[in-house]
């Protein structure tokens, strides 16, 4: 018998039709959609006198330019407002579940997406987002769209998809004290490059994984994307049915344990395959931070930015013009350097278990006073939980803002932009020139060195910080 990988079981289950030559005619199960990439797939349909295949497999919230400050007011911005209007028009058109601004569930289409039980092993997922990879931590494949594909989606319920290689990545051994998944994302993406994965679906294993709560977990696939894969997926185990069980979408009864006994069956087979394997060892991962203009450029944070020795022609020069965008130097240190802004939240890291942390190591303390600190639950349900745990008042205390759940300052597609030439930290998931507004200058972490940098209003290594 053929041993195939997770990837495979759950690619192959969905084939529609093979086009020889070509990409497969594939089905997906779950449509997420938002405001911004919807709107003109939306157009298109009615253009052609389409209707919507099956209403009842898409899902709807606006997040990427929403407010996050009154929210039960007008939007200010005319495009926002628009877009967002043509979402609840549309989705009142097509009989589509949209969570709403001020509606129980709404928030980023990637947290509400797992935080109701609709993400679910062994589905196929897209969204007009490149973060979609996020859902593959319940052992989906999940991966962002463009809009002419969210039109094809909406139409068809079916995508033309080529199938991708398949790496596994395997992180072993026990994480150290205030090392997070966060820090395991980015020591990956350091190690292989933002390029690195291109063309792959990274399937990420090893006893420091499976050890990660389905959160963290999350991180980790989001952040897929950025070292280049197609998307990230973690084989299901206890830890997801758990994190499953009882949710609103998730099923009941007979049907829950029909579910689960199939979801036992989604792992890779001892002996399967791989294109590419990579090992590391958790040991070697301490906190990280990012240096320059994407999140490849990544270093522990006690090291200093690599020289340029080694480095010719335009490699040199593009390194070079990067460190000049963020006002750093070859050589240097980054530890010590003052900051402006912090920013937990976005859909890598606006999670109850990051705002909890936050709260955990702040609790007594004050944020520095040349730091403005923003924190951005990624869905109502979160913002609920953390004002029900105390931890509201205790980030409050400490001198942090909450705000309303939306994508936030992780793009500069809002109000809540950093200012030109200020530096961030943020943990969010793009660190490119002027992601964060024009001129703004990212440095992506932890929510723990997020929380250690609000303190000391400046780049600190949070084990310094905040010791057991």
């Amino acid at each position: 018998m053929e041993k195939t990988t997770l990837f495979d079981k759950i690619w192959d289950s969905h084939v529609v039709k093979s086009v020889p030559a070509g990409p497969d005619v594939f089905f997906i199960d779950k449509h997420f959609i938002h405001e911004v990439t919807s709107p003109v797939a939306f157009l298109n349909l009615e253009k052609r006198g389409i209707g919507v295949k099956n209403p009842n497999r898409t899902v709807a919230t606006p997040d990427h330019n929403v407010p996050t400050v009154d929210q039960d007011q007008t939007i200010k911005d005319k495009l926002s407002r628009m877009q967002v209007e043509r979402l609840r028009e549309n989705c009142a058109k097509y009989r589509i579940e949209l969570h709403d601004l001020g509606s129980a569930h709404h928030g980023i289409v990637h947290v509400i997406g797992p935080e109701l039980g609709i993400t679910q092993p062994g589905m196929t997922i897209v969204c007009g987002d490149s973060h979609t990879s996020t859902h593959g931590a319940f052992g989906a494949i999940a991966f962002g769209i463009g809009t002419s594909e969210v039109e094809m989606v909406l139409a068809t319920q079916c995508i033309m998809q080529s199938k991708a290689k398949k790496m596994r990545i395997s992180v072993n051994g026990t994480l150290g004290p205030g090392v997070t998944s966060k820090d395991i994302i980015l020591y990956i993406i350091s190690k292989i490059s933002a390029a690195g994965a291109t063309g792959y679906f990274v399937e990420y294993a090893g006893s420091a994984i499976q050890s990660l709560s389905m959160e963290a977990r999350m991180t980790i696939c989001n952040m897929s994307i950025e070292m280049g894969a197609r998307g990230g997926l973690i084989a299901p185990d206890e830890t997801t049915f758990n994190y499953l069980k009882g949710k609103q979408y998730a099923p009941k009864g007979a049907d829950w344990d029909k579910a689960v006994a199939y979801w036992k069956t989604l792992k890779t087979d001892d002996g399967a395959v791989f294109d590419k394997e990579l090992v590391f060892e958790a040991s070697d991962i301490e906190p990280m931070i990012t240096y320059g203009t994407n999140p490849g450029m990544g270093i522990k944070v006690t090291e200093n930015i690599p020289t340029t020795e080694g480095m010719e022609g335009s490699n040199k020069t593009s390194y070079l013009k990067s460190l000049e965008y963020m006002g750093f130097a070859p050589g240097e240190p980054v530890k010590g350097k003052l900051v402006d802004y912090v920013f937990v939240g976005s859909c890598t890291n606006g999670r109850i278990e990051d705002i909890r942390s936050v709260a955990q190591f702040v609790k007594g303390h004050q944020k520095a006073a040349n730091i403005t600190a923003w924190i951005v639950p990624g869905s109502r349900e979160v913002e609920k939980m953390a004002h029900e745990e105390g931890l509201v008042k205790i980030l409050e205390e400490a001198g942090f803002e909450l705000r309303q759940p939306g994508c936030s300052a992780c793009l500069a597609m809002n109000d809540d932009k950093i200012p030109s030439g200020k530096y961030a930290v943020s943990t969010s998931n793009r660190n490119f020139e002027g992601r964060q507004g024009p001129g703004a200058r990212t440095m992506l972490a932890s929510p723990l060195t997020v929380a250690a940098v609000a303190i000391t209003g400046r780049i600190t290594d949070p084990r310094e910080v905040f010791q057991n």
